[in-house]
């Protein structure tokens, strides 16, 4: 079985994936909801870090917890709590980001059974130089709180092992999405989006074995299509393979993107440190911010700007989770900086499951567009 149907099957039965884990290893399994969470402290307790993911199905579960003009995401996230469907869950984390993700948090720790819940406090003014020493010591009494629940001691080696596992993923996946600048890509947007969302379900070393063995078939690989028009995908959570299929079935490939599933979440190592918690705390704060924290140096929009250039992206799809303000707010300033980079937008409005008739004929219009202009 290749690289890409085991990424597959592990975003298939990503329940039973958790649970055989549990049964095999005898640690526990810990959900989390954003991508400012340490998972490396979590690995290095010997737990397996498992992000809380919703369905894209229609649900009618969460009206009496959570407010209708919340994401559809952080909904769709907490019904999947209230009706069971990671009852296997030991614990669930969560760093401070946006008010609607926290509030799933605190319905999940109120109203779904679990032994352990955790709120972290992240400091949205990143920039600030009193974040990194406030984030060392948070994640220091997070340390102290995973060992008073697990009665387990989390060595320096123990971070520092979990450390070099978890750069060694970010260090693959960046290698696989360099192959994506090739005019001709052996991967598409698709296949890209099931390694990563991979990565967020699975053991880390289990999934590092699998890119290696990734980088190997893509080589010499060719995916029997055009790569046509080469697009951008930028935004807030985005795990909607489906959508990223179907539109690259009319003709597009996405070869790069910038959204909490995707590249903000890898992208960035952890630089060595003498204090392995010092060195993931610096990490979390100079990674690549998601727009709540993007203030006020607004270091989101020439890293854009860059992977852009570098991708050779002539359309760029911006998105938003519907009622996301803190995405909304940048997509006039994003939409203005590809206009004055000669680079074509589209704004598309997300909701738990997708309106594909009329995002098709949208980006078929779009994508002629496109065309055009490359003529």
């Amino acid at each position: 079985m290749g690289a890409i149907e085991e990424f597959e099957k592990v975003i298939a039965k990503r329940h039973q994936y958790a649970q055989d884990w549990k049964q095999k290893n005898g640690g526990k399994v810990v959900g989390w909801l954003c991508t400012y969470v340490p998972e490396e402290i979590i690995y290095a307790a010997g737990m397996l870090p498992v992000r809380i993911l919703g369905s894209h199905e229609t649900q009618d579960v969460t009206d009496a917890y959570i407010s209708s003009i919340y994401c559809p995401f952080c909904r769709d996230a907490l019904a999947q709590g209230l009706k069971g469907r990671y009852s296997y869950l030991d614990g669930i984390v969560h760093a401070r980001s946006c008010v609607h993700i926290r509030n799933t948090f605190v319905n999940w720790e109120r109203h779904v059974p679990i032994d352990f819940a955790y709120l972290m406090f992240m400091p949205a003014h990143v920039q600030s130089p009193r974040s990194k020493p406030f984030l060392t010591k948070e994640y220091g009494d997070f340390k102290e709180a995973l060992e008073k629940w697990s009665g387990k001691v989390i060595s320096r080696n123990d971070l520092v092992r979990a450390i070099v596992t978890y750069n060694t993923n970010r260090r693959l996946m960046k290698q696989i999405y360099e192959l994506r600048k090739r005019d001709n890509p052996p991967i598409t947007g698709a296949e890209a989006m099931k390694m990563v969302i991979a990565s967020q379900l699975m053991d880390k070393a289990e999934h590092n074995k699998l890119l290696g063995q990734f980088i190997k078939e893509l080589y010499g690989r060719d995916i029997g299509r055009e790569t046509s028009a080469r697009l951008m995908l930028i935004g807030s959570e985005m795990d909607d393979i489906e959508f990223v299929n179907l539109v690259e079935e009319l003709g597009a490939t996405f070869v790069i993107d910038e959204h909490c599933s995707g590249t903000r979440y890898f992208w960035d190592e952890i630089l060595p440190e003498d204090d392995p918690l010092a060195a993931i705390a610096a990490r979390y704060i100079d990674r690549i911010p998601c727009p709540p924290k993007d203030w006020p140096e607004r270091r989101r929009l020439p890293f854009i700007l860059e992977l852009a250039r570098a991708y050779n992206v002539q359309g760029v799809l911006l998105y938003q989770q519907k009622f996301c303000d803190p995405h909304e707010f940048d997509i006039p300033t994003l939409k203005q900086m590809f206009t004055e980079n000669n680079i074509p937008t589209l704004v598309l409005e997300f909701d738990a499951t997708i309106p594909w008739g009329q995002f098709r004929t949208r980006i078929e219009a779009f994508l002629e567009t496109l065309t055009f202009n490359l003529v």
